[in-house]
């Protein structure tokens, strides 16, 4: 027992006193005594009590330090505190007691029988996991039977066993819990049977032995209850007779126990047992104690039996140890979970190994290692006679499959050794060729042997190891062996040759594969994931389970550790690699060619799931072989969408149409095809490879994909047999982009005519009403009505719930229409105006008023404009009312453009002058005749509104040559500005009076107003300047403030940026802006106010520093007077009159405000605001500096 660093071990003593020693101190210590000596005492789990069972038959509880705490006698009457209650309902006579008869009312209970003469007598004790409870199984001294009795903490009782006759001593608590484990010796068998706490039998399973020939030593629970340890040896039937000595190793999975691993420690006085016990610490470890003081230590491990080869010759087999049985099940034909299989193998010992043929076309031939180192082989091939050791189905399950048979038996003839594993690590690699492990001289060294052929099986060789081999892999490729030692090393073995392994990649090279018992997952030495409970290898494919009770499929083809590594430890949302699966699932094996991937769950069913990259893995291959069957019928099951057929690789699909229309033979399918198809490309969106695909096909351009499937597809069904796959090609019709219902509508029509009744082939009526399921009534009757095809009309209405008295009048009147009137009517009914205004046209002059009352209700004046020739009084009228539609709508110069070609020259005349094409409407003046006195007033006019839309030279141009005023001409060029215009007329007419009146005052009041504007504009920009500069400080100094304290109080406190200030900005106004969302839904007015509120420049405002920007950016000065060359055109008129200080004082005025621009521009702007995308501010204020910029350098 270990407590601290002292290791005390208590030794029972005959006499009347207990002892502890103390080995590290080399000195014994007695603390107490007893009268009656001591039969048993345990330790509590966690140390801190001890029980003692004295020989008086009573407990006595102690703490660690061996004081007592409480006694009590062992043999009560009372059952305990867990007593059962009766209510009293009826008596045992009037009760029902099924096939046994009302004779077993009156039964007397039979008597237990005393326990076995091979019982020992002392009492067991076994406390629970968790050290509340604890059960001690003694001998009643009045019946001489065992009982069972649950104690608490306490030493209070609280259940005691009912009778159970042939009871034995072994007692055993499973640490989890739940059940206590005893033997039974029963008439005909030999029993391990379990008890609840409250006392009652629950469960168990028979030792397969015959009655009275072993007795039950001990039973042992491994630390984590999945192992059940049970200690057996021969019952004596002489005095020199030898007995043996059995360890045997039980499991549960489906309610079903498993023997798992039988130890035969033979019969010789040095390997007898005289101790047994599991690690405390680590669950799989055992620890044995021979009477020659050999300690063997083993070291369990879980790992699944299955067949492994190529994909072409893998039937995943995969077999479990059952006792002296093998279950086998092949994965490839049924699904069934154990104790249920395929078929089992009997052998005459206990099954210790398993191991199939590492050939890939050997896969299901499999080799059997059993307890006394014989190997069994069993091969697949004919064989005429029946092997009797080989059984189809088990538990009520059958299959037919090729069962194997027993071709040879080995045995190896071990030297003499204490321990009875002789064998591990057994792996089968050629025929004839064994290779396992076995342990060396030393502790520290193992023995690798190779197993040849023979009787005996002494053919081969041995090689040592330097150092303890814990795991072997074998790649039959190479012929290498992969070897794992316990101080971490892997080693290379090639045939008798043992080296240190080099590291390996993963792509198309070797690499090992390991998981640990802390489900750390290993390629090479590299750890790739650390929550891995179990993987597999399939093909490409490597698939793990793991602790967040997922399945992922990663490929190692193109690929890397650190790939891998991000792969396993990502969290993204799950997508083809990931998938969830049942909680605590474990990897039993992959089928090949079929998708499945078995996992078992804790109780031991299992369940198939087919993994998603699995399926489209094998999709892909048989698209690629061309094999549409398969595949059609895999993504059919397992819900792919059948769009990957053809985006997989488009170009070879459409060259092996015919191939795929012949495989799938099926019309549904087809149609289930067609009904599937859409434009987006699936390998892209939904099922993107994981490798770089084929080059895409290049589709015509304007085709879309389901058009190019439906006419390629409709193509070779018309080409193969067009009356089988008739459904299929009206399919293919309706599924286009725009469906083709006239077209299938007269398909239908023509089976009508052509088909006869009696004659094979779906007839006029079925694809009617194929076309009803596909395609809604109404719009086929509407379709139908379009084809003007009347027998047609009346097919469809007689196959819709249409009432007859209301389409026959409609159909009749119609016929006694003229056909364009009739057609015309048709199309206005179906809201097909295009065509009807096309039929109406062809009706005659009468129908004229009806077809322009037409084109203005539908606003089709283009269409109209075409039907009739231009010199026609039609088209006039047409283009007349187009032209008032467009005054309508305030399109006045394309309305005037109408009228003009019309020759409604007034009206074109007004419309131009509304639009302001004043050159337009001086033409159209002119057609009209206009004097020279009406050309004036017009020029006039327009001149007005000319100089209403700033647009002086323009109306100047109007006054000197129109209206002959070049004087007003001169005034109007002044006032806009156009100082070089206005010096070309003054001197044009000789009027250089006109420089001093008007000219001269002019330019100098356009300077002094410049200046001014300059120079407000220059203090504005550096106030508001100043005031960024401050603000931002503000701002930084309140964000410093907000990091330092961590409570960020804003909604978007995640955005803040050292070094941008409009992040800041939005974060401190978080509040501000949610509570004018309410007024910004209202109105565009109310939005561009509550827009305006937002960006203040009020000092102090949440979002001051934008509006800052906001405002710099508008009051760059001079940039738009120096885009529009306005001040270079002063400077020159200034210069001209020699002005030159005015000019001079207007020039530097400029390159002061220039440089100001320049030397701020990093400073306002800063780099992260210009390499900001988010900020519209920054881009468009250095959109409108670059010029100025230009200027500068």
């Amino acid at each position: 027992v270990h407590m601290w660093h002292i290791l005390q071990m208590s030794l029972r003593l005959k006499k009347n006193q207990y002892l502890t020693q103390l080995i590290a101190l080399l000195q014994l210590e007695c603390v107490g005594s007893v009268d009656s000596g001591l039969t048993t005492m345990s330790w509590s789990p966690d140390q801190e009590l001890v029980l003692l069972v004295t020989g008086q038959q009573t407990l006595i509880m102690m703490t660690k330090d061996f004081e007592p705490i409480t006694e009590r006698e062992i043999h009560q009457d009372d059952f305990g505190e867990g007593k059962f209650i009766t209510v009293g309902w009826g008596k045992k006579e009037t009760q029902f007691h099924g096939s046994e008869g009302k004779q077993a009312a009156h039964r007397k209970q039979t008597e237990v029988p005393p326990a076995s003469p091979s019982d020992d007598g002392r009492p067991r004790v076994t406390w629970r996991g968790d050290g509340q409870f604890v059960a001690v199984s003694a001998i009643c001294p009045h019946t001489g039977a065992r009982k069972v009795r649950v104690w608490s903490r306490e030493l209070v009782l609280q259940s005691t066993s009912e009778p159970i006759p042939g009871l034995e001593q072994a007692l055993a608590w499973k640490p989890s819990g739940s059940l206590i484990a005893s033997t039974q010796e029963k008439p005909n068998k030999h029993d391990v049977v379990f008890f609840e706490k409250n006392g009652l039998l629950h469960g168990e399973f028979t030792l397969p032995f015959q009655k009275g020939q072993v007795k039950v030593n001990e039973l042992l629970w491994n630390v984590d209850s999945t192992i059940l340890a049970v200690w057996l040896e021969d019952l004596k039937k002489e005095k020199n007779s030898e007995t043996n000595t059995y360890v045997q190793l039980w499991t549960v999975g489906n309610y079903h126990w498993y023997l798992k691993q039988s130890l035969h420690f033979g019969s010789a006085a040095k390997s007898r047992l005289v101790s047994l016990l599991w690690d405390p610490e680590i669950p799989y470890r055992l620890h044995a104690l021979c009477k020659g003081w050999h300690a063997l230590c083993y070291d369990w491990h879980w790992s699944t039996d299955c067949s492994t080869g190529e994909e072409s010759h893998l039937v995943a087999n995969v077999a479990v140890i059952d006792g002296d049985k093998v279950l086998v099940t092949a994965f490839q034909h049924s699904v069934v979970p154990p104790p249920m299989c395929t078929f089992q193998l009997q052998l005459q010992q206990a099954v210790n190994q398993v191991a199939f043929h590492t050939d890939p076309t050997k896969s299901t031939d499999l080799a059997v290692l059993d307890a006394s180192n014989r190997i069994s082989i069993y091969r697949v091939g004919d064989s005429t006679v029946k092997d009797p050791t080989v059984t189809l189905g088990g538990s009520g399950f059958k299959a037919s499959v090729e069962t194997p048979h027993l071709e040879k038996t080995y045995r190896y003839c071990r030297p003499i050794q204490v321990n009875p594993l002789a064998l591990r690590l057994f792996t089968w690699m050629q025929d004839d060729t064994f290779l396992a492990v076995s342990q060396g001289r030393l502790a520290t060294h193992a023995v690798i042997h190779h197993l040849t052929g023979g009787p005996e099986a002494e053919g081969g060789w041995s090689v040592p190891v330097d150092g303890d081999v814990i795991s072997l892999c074998y790649n039959p490729k190479t012929r290498a062996v992969a070897l794992q030692l316990a101080d971490g090393r892997i080693l290379k073995y090639l045939w008798g040759e043992c080296k240190i392994l080099v590291k390996m990649a993963v792509d198309n090279v070797e690499a090992i594969l390991g998981l640990t018992d802390r489900c750390r997952f290993f390629i090479n030495d590299v750890e790739v994931a650390s929550n891995v409970t179990s993987f597999a290898r399939y093909d490409e494919f490597l698939l793990v389970t793991t602790h967040s009770h997922t399945c992922q499929c990663v490929s190692l083809r193109d690929t890397s550790l650190k790939v891998l590594q991000a792969d396993f430890s990502s969290s993204s949302t799950p997508n083809e690699t990931l998938r969830k699966v049942e909680r605590g699932s474990r990897i039993v094996t992959v089928v090949p060619q079929d998708t499945k991937l078995i996992l078992q769950m804790p109780r031991g069913n299992l369940e198939t799931v087919h993994h998603r990259a699995l399926v489209l893995a094998q999709i892909r291959k048989w698209l690629d072989r061309l094999m549409f069957k398969e595949a059609f019928e895999c993504m059919r099951k397992l819900r792919i969408n059948l769009n990957l057929l053809y985006d997989h690789n488009p170009k070879v699909f459409l060259e092996n149409v015919e191939t795929f229309i012949k495989q799938i033979d099926s019309v549904n399918y087809i149609n289930l095809f067609f009904t599937e198809l859409k434009e987006e490309d699936f390998t892209k969106t939904m099922y993107p490879s994981p490798i770089s695909s084929s080059v895409q096909l290049q589709q015509c351009s304007g085709q879309k994909k389901v058009d190019l499937i439906c006419d390629a597809m409709r193509a070779a069904m018309e080409n193969i047999d067009p009356q089988k796959y008739c459904l299929s090609i009206l399919t293919s019709h309706v599924k286009k982009s725009t469906p083709e219902l006239e077209i299938a509508l007269q398909k239908v029509h023509e089976l009508r005519e052509t088909v006869s009744p009696a004659a094979e082939g779906v007839t006029a009526e079925a694809a009617l009403k194929y076309l009803l399921f596909l395609v809604d009534v109404n719009e086929l009757y509407d379709h139908s009505l379009g084809t003007y095809d009347f027998d047609l009309v009346v097919m469809v209405a007689e196959k819709s719930q249409k009432d007859p008295k209301e389409y026959l009048p409609f159909l009749n009147t119609l016929r006694k229409m003229e056909i364009n009137y009739q057609h015309y009517t048709i199309d206005k009914y179906l809201k097909r105006y295009k065509k009807a205004l096309c039929h109406l046209s062809k009706c005659g002059p009468e129908h004229f008023s009806e077809f322009l009352n037409l084109v203005k209700d539908q606003n089709l004046y283009n269409e109209a404009l075409k039907l009739y020739p231009p010199d026609t009084p039609e088209h006039k009228a047409v283009g007349i009312a187009f032209g008032e539609h467009l005054n309508q709508k305030h399109l006045y110069e394309q309305a005037g453009l109408i009228f003009a070609r019309c020759d409604a020259f007034e009206r074109a005349l007004d419309a131009f002058l509304s639009s302001g094409s004043w050159q337009q409407a001086l033409c159209m003046a002119s057609r009209l005749g206009y004097t020279a006195d009406q050309l004036a007033g017009l020029a006039r006019s327009l001149a007005g509104k000319l100089v209403e839309q700033r647009k002086h030279a323009e109306a100047a141009i109007l006054l000197e040559q129109y209206a002959q005023d070049y004087e007003e001409a001169v005034l109007l060029l002044l006032e806009g500005t156009a100082w070089e215009e206005a010096l070309r007329l003054i001197h044009k007419y000789r009027r250089l009076d006109i420089l001093e009146t008007n000219f001269k005052p002019a330019i100098l009041a356009a300077q002094r107003n410049y200046l001014v504007f300059l120079d407000s504009q220059k203090t504005t920009f550096t106030r508001h300047r100043q005031r960024l500069l401050v603000v931002r400080e503000l701002k930084e100094q309140a964000r410093q403030g907000l990091l330092a304290d961590e409570t960020p109080h804003c909604l978007e406190a995640d955005l803040l940026s050292e070094t941008s200030s409009i992040v800041t900005a939005s974060d401190m106004s978080g509040k501000y802006s949610h509570s004018n969302s309410r007024i910004s839904a209202r109105s565009s007015k109310n939005r561009r106010k509550a827009e305006r509120k937002r960006h203040s420049l009020k000092e102090g405002s949440p979002l001051e520093d934008l509006a800052l920007l906001e405002a710099l950016g508008e009051n760059i000065p001079c940039s738009d007077l120096f885009l529009t060359g306005e001040v270079h055109s002063l400077l020159k008129g200034l210069v001209l009159f020699g002005y030159d200080e005015p000019a001079r004082e207007l020039q530097q005025a400029l390159e002061a405000a220039l440089q100001l621009i320049e030397r701020s521009l990093l400073e306002i702007w800063t780099t992260d605001l210009q390499q900001n995308p988010a900020n519209p501010v920054g881009a468009c204020s250095l959109m409108a500096i670059c010029p100025l910029l230009q200027y500068i350098r």
